[in-house]
Formats: structure tokens, sequence, C-alpha cells
């Protein structure tokens, strides 16, 4: 055995401390700190790719409106809890000009970030009707919207697409909606943290059923228009971002300022809810919330009792960075690309030494490079995996924390610097010879 850039002992003992009894269910947070401890004792640098946290400046154009917005006095201001009419205007032509759907500015709601918008939306959906009470996940996801269901008490159901992409997800979706006790679809497109792009066709899939079965579709478009195999950046022109709003009307976008336009220390999203669902007037609703249609529960109860609106001042970030993209005048693909760039530099060491992408395709497509990709080790399990990459100074979290059924990691390309595809593809290459296939 090739000595490892990190002590072992000095791993498993920080492990040991941090009380982590399973590696492979190990948090984000648990593995960050155990990183950090690492380092701090050894003196050798992490590469850390664990945290999905933007690794590039905030758009220019959002930070120069809101310390614009503070200087004229709107701290001093609470928020309408419907959103600034800018930006509620601006979020409508932004979905209008990059997914090529009509919503009115009436139902797009600024939120503290998407986290914030799901919370409430799992609140009003799962509270529309008594007789759907649970939600479906189609994972792999976000692993802190199941801790939302948690603190709630909603129920969920869950299965991993990887097995189940193209013609094969029909069945298996209407395997669960059709027990007539789903609420709610969640998904996110581009996926966390497989970096699946679900086609046109898996849209209108869902879609379809969605309508037939009366759930809503909630659509996180944390990573908007990240799919870097097309461009779909110029606004008013295909290729649009896909999206099943063109199938249901039954359909929550989420979209957030923290990934297209790393913003995401402001905490600022909004939540664009279709017009005919806005509207729609659900019995227990209706009983609960003095006869309020969906829309009017999700902002006027939901989110006035979370936080009595959204941040004044990120509102106004927001809004000049939809308009300025939707202006044409500034374009976000362009600044956030390089991850795209740093995820195929990476798949090259990896893949080289003889790791392999555990969600490789959509459908007969490669995947796309973004923000995140999967990686696997022949006879290693996800917790073996993250456990032995720890000793070679390497951190990333298991896929079973994210619902997939996979053995892997999920890697994330946020915070790799130059330098680092040195560093990887040396240590990379002693983990080969000291791991054996």
């Amino acid at each position: 055995m090739i000595p490892t850039p990190i002590d072992r002992q000095t791993v498993d003992s920080l492990i040991a401390k941090a009380g982590i009894q399973d590696f492979a269910h190990a948090t984000i947070r648990e593995v960050k700190q155990v990183a950090a401890a690492a380092e701090k004792a050894s003196g050798v640098e992490f590469i850390k790719m664990e945290m999905g946290i933007p690794g590039l400046p905030a758009a220019r154009v959002g930070v120069e409106a809101q310390l614009k917005a503070l200087s004229n006095g709107i701290a001093n201001l609470y928020p309408d809890i419907q959103g600034l009419p800018e930006l509620k205007q601006q979020a409508s032509r932004f979905v209008k000009a990059f997914i090529n759907v009509d919503i009115s500015p009436e139902g797009c709601v600024p939120v503290c970030g998407s986290m914030q918008g799901t919370f409430a939306s799992f609140l009003t959906c799962s509270q529309a009707d008594k007789r759907r009470n649970t939600v479906l996940f189609i994972d792999p996801g976000f692993p802190v919207q199941k801790m939302q269901l948690q603190v709630q008490g909603v129920a969920y159901e869950t299965f991993d697409v990887y097995d189940y992409r193209g013609d094969k997800l029909r069945a298996k979706l209407e395997s669960y909606l059709e027990k007539g006790n789903i609420c709610a679809i969640v998904y996110s497109n581009p996926n966390n943290p497989s970096w699946v792009c679900l086609t046109d066709d898996e849209l209108r899939t869902i879609g379809e059923l969605a309508t037939q079965y009366d759930a809503i579709v909630m659509e996180d478009l944390a990573y908007f228009a990240m799919d870097f195999r097309q461009d779909m950046s110029r606004p008013f022109e295909p290729p649009y971002q896909p999206s099943v709003a063109h199938y249901t009307d039954n359909y929550i976008l989420l979209i957030s300022g923290s990934k297209a336009f790393s913003y995401a220390g402001e905490r600022i999203g909004v939540t664009c809810i279709g017009d005919k669902l806005f509207h729609r007037h659900y019995d227990d609703l209706a009983a609960r919330y003095e006869g309020l249609p969906f829309g009017l529960v999700f902002s006027t109860r939901m989110l006035y009792a979370l936080s009595s609106g959204t941040s004044h001042s990120a509102q106004y970030a927001m809004a000049a960075m939809l308009k300025a993209a939707a202006d044409g005048d500034y374009n976000f693909r362009n600044e956030i690309i390089v991850y795209g760039e740093r995820a195929h530099k990476l798949k090259d060491i990896f893949t080289r030494n003889n790791f392999y992408v555990v969600y490789d395709k959509d459908l007969d497509k490669p995947i796309a490079d973004g923000f995140y990709f999967t990686i696997g080790y022949p006879g290693m399990t996800s917790g073996e995996l993250a456990r032995e990459l720890m000793y070679y100074g390497v951190s990333a979290i298991c896929l079973v924390t994210t619902g997939s059924k996979q053995e892997g990691l999920r890697v994330c390309t946020s915070f790799i610097e130059d330098h680092q595809y040195q560093q990887l593809e040396e240590r990379m290459a002693i983990f080969r010879q000291n791991n054996p296939v």
C-alpha cells in the first residue's frame, strides 16, 4: 500500500469523534466538519466536493440594484406579502422569455429562497384535500425537502428514477398516483444530485398523470437552464428550459436566485403558481382559510405566517437580474458555464482512474456536464468510497442520503480551483494503485 495523503488513523478518529456511526448516512454538514478538521490536523489541502454552494461572485446587476434600494431607505419598510410589483412583473416575463409559458404576475410570489418556497408549497398542497396527504418524490433529490415534510408531519413516498426513464416512467408514477393519496409530485430538473435532465416526453407523462389524478407538480428549477448541452440563455427564442408547465395546469415552478445568479446569500427566489391553480378553490382550504383560493392561501397565510414576506432589498436585486436576463443585457449562462467546464475535467480524472459515472445518461444521451455529477468505484459501497476518499483529502456525500438506490457519491464542482486538478490527478493515481480493480 502506498501511504495516503492523510493518515487513516487521523481521519478515523475524527469520524468517531463526530459521532458518525455509518459514513454512508453522514450529512453534508458532518462530512464538511470532518474534512475541515482533517485538513487542519494534517495540513493537507482538501478538495471539497460536498457542499452545493455557488463558487462564483454574485451577479453584479443584482448587487447594484440591492445597494441602490438600501440607499433609498427601503430597509425600514415591510415588503408587500404578495411581493414587489416590479419583481412579480419581471418574474412573469422571465418565465415567458426562458420557458415560453404564460403566468400572470399575480402568481409569481417572492420567497426567501426556493427552500421557503417548497416549505410553503408543501403546506398548501398537503392541506388542499384531506384525502391527498402524501408527497411523491422522483428521486434522487435534495435531502432537506424531506426534512421539511418531517417537520410538518406530512407523509411522503419516493422512488429512484434510475431504472424508470423514458417509457418506464408512466407505469411507475401511476402505481403511486392510483392510490389516490398523492397531493404533490416533486423533482428537480436538472437534478440534484444526479444531473439527469428529464426529457419533454417524460415531462409530458408527468403532466398528463398529474392532471388525470389531480396532483400538483412542484418543479424545482434551482439549476435553471444549466443543461449546458444546449444554449437556453437567449430570451424569447428556443430552445427553452423544459417544463411540466406545458403539459398540465397543476404546477408550481420554483425559481431560485442562488445558482443561476450566484445570489445564494440573500435568500431570494420566486414561486410561480400556474394561473388556474392560483385561482382554484379547494373545499378543505376554503373551510380552513375563509374561502381563499390556492394562491392566496400560499401567500397570505403560509408565507405570512412564516416570515411576513421576503427581504425587501433582495427583491429589487432579483427583479433587476430577471429583467436584465429577459432584456438580453445579461447572459447568466456565460457566467455559470464554468461549472460544466469543471465537471468535464473532473470526470476525465476520475474515469481514467477506474471510477465511473453512476447516473451517466439521459436515455441515449450522455449526461450533461454541470454543477453536480455522480461517481462510483467498482466493488465499493457508498459509505466505503466516501470514507476511503477522505484519506486522500477528497470529500463528497453519499447518494443514499439523496434517496438514490445506487452505490456512489455526489460530486459538486462549485469550489474546485485550478490548481486542484493536478492534486486530484496525483491523489487518484495513488487511489487506483491502492484499490486495484
